[in-house]
């Protein structure tokens, strides 16, 4: 417990991401010249935004507990997988960082796995479901119509519930506004995986983990 709070084992190994060939847009860009509007705060990615604006910081940490770590058949490593995967697709680098940390720190393969669903879905160890899943939540990437009725019916084969199906589809659309939202104004994304490791290793949700650090800062 740290300050009363359960956290997961921290290690910054275990939430760094490897880099390969075609990785250039995770590499921070040393010519950013900063967002664009000033946020007041020297706070990465969507940890600023939320600090300049807390009244919509509220709302969307509510929407990500429900999402990602509310009660649900589908653990929150897969939860946050799907999360990080949509955030692959978008090449939206805070986004990807952070929740790659958060799915391999609770996953068992830990970020080995989190790297071969995003560089190769078809080929990647995962189970039949989660593929089936990964892949509606790709077509939502690329646009709501995007998800075919043959899609649906293979996660349905694969023992994925409606409410699985409806939570893979609202966890892909609301990553694609956190990404717009985070790249929009361009934050900033640091390489640094220990920026991403303190957060990814606790165990509460998303509310209390941005009410503690509203509390740091006013205090």
């Amino acid at each position: 417990m740290v300050n009363g709070i359960a956290a997961l084992p921290k290690s910054t190994t275990a939430v760094e991401v490897p880099l390969g060939p075609d990785d250039a847009w995770l590499l921070c860009d040393t010519g950013d010249s900063g967002p664009h509007i000033a946020l007041g705060t020297d706070e990465p990615g969507i940890r600023g935004l939320f600090r300049f604006r807390p009244e919509t910081a509220l709302p969307m940490n509510q929407l990500c507990d429900v999402l990602l770590c509310g009660d649900n058949t589908l653990t929150r490593a897969e939860r946050e997988l799907i999360a990080t995967y949509v955030s692959s697709l978008n090449q939206c680098r805070f986004c990807f960082r952070t929740h790659a940390a958060f799915a391999a720190v609770r996953l068992e393969e830990g970020m080995t796995l989190v790297r071969q669903v995003c560089d190769d879905l078809d080929t990647a160890p995962v189970t039949d479901k989660m593929r089936a899943l990964l892949r509606i939540a790709g077509s939502v990437q690329r646009g709501g119509r995007s998800v075919t009725a043959e899609q649906v019916a293979a996660a349905r084969a694969a023992d994925a519930t409606d409410v699985e199906i409806h939570d893979t589809v609202l966890i892909a659309a609301a990553f694609c506004m956190f990404n717009r939202y985070v790249d929009g104004l361009a934050t900033f994304a640091p390489d640094d995986p220990a920026v991403y490791a303190d957060r990814a290793a606790r165990t509460e949700g998303y509310v209390a983990v941005l009410a503690d650090s509203l509390e740091k800062v006013s205090g």
